[in-house]
């Protein structure tokens, strides 16, 4: 057989069309919902992602600065007008939740080399236990320093964060 009629053979046919992106969640605390967050879902929805699921995560053991429900309505609110983002709350593994809601993949957020190691771990662990793949969007340099634990921290000393808040 000849070179030309092996490749042609073994070759996939040609994409016709936009194939969808699929669903991703975004999961976490989100205690609060800071201008990165939005960057990472605003992006995902441009470029990898037909919807995004933001999912917090209920942990009972972890004491947080905002209820769940104040949570809900703020990042709800926010994509009231967006009809490929959901909101949601789960209880468990991020992956056992992904696999009820039907998620293609996770989605997640890297500010830094520290963030990338450890989400790299997860995502690797994610992937062995269970087969789901996870997409890191880097941070928009302009919002790298914005965490939701400084942002918290901002406000146990009564500072004024609306501008890393969207």
């Amino acid at each position: 057989m000849k070179n030309d009629e092996l490749m042609n053979k073994h070759s996939t046919p040609p994409i016709q069309g936009r194939r969808g992106r699929g669903l991703a969640l975004f999961a976490g605390s989100f205690d609060p919902f800071t201008k990165g967050h939005q960057n990472i879902v605003n992006r995902a929805l441009a470029s990898v992602a037909d919807e995004v699921i933001i999912a917090i995560g209920v942990n009972e053991q972890k004491k947080y600065m905002f209820s769940l429900e104040e949570r809900l309505e703020a990042i709800r609110s926010l994509y009231q007008d967006e009809q490929r983002v959901r909101v949601e709350a789960y209880k468990g593994l991020t992956t056992d939740y992904a696999k009820r809601v039907g998620a293609s993949f996770l989605l997640r957020g890297v500010r830094s080399v520290k963030d990338f190691e450890f989400e790299r771990d997860i995502a690797e662990m994610n992937r062995h236990l269970t087969g789901i793949e996870t997409v890191l969007l880097f941070t928009d340099p302009a919002l790298a320093y914005v965490s939701s634990s400084v942002v918290r921290e901002l406000l146990s000393y009564h500072q004024d964060v609306t501008e890393f808040l969207p």
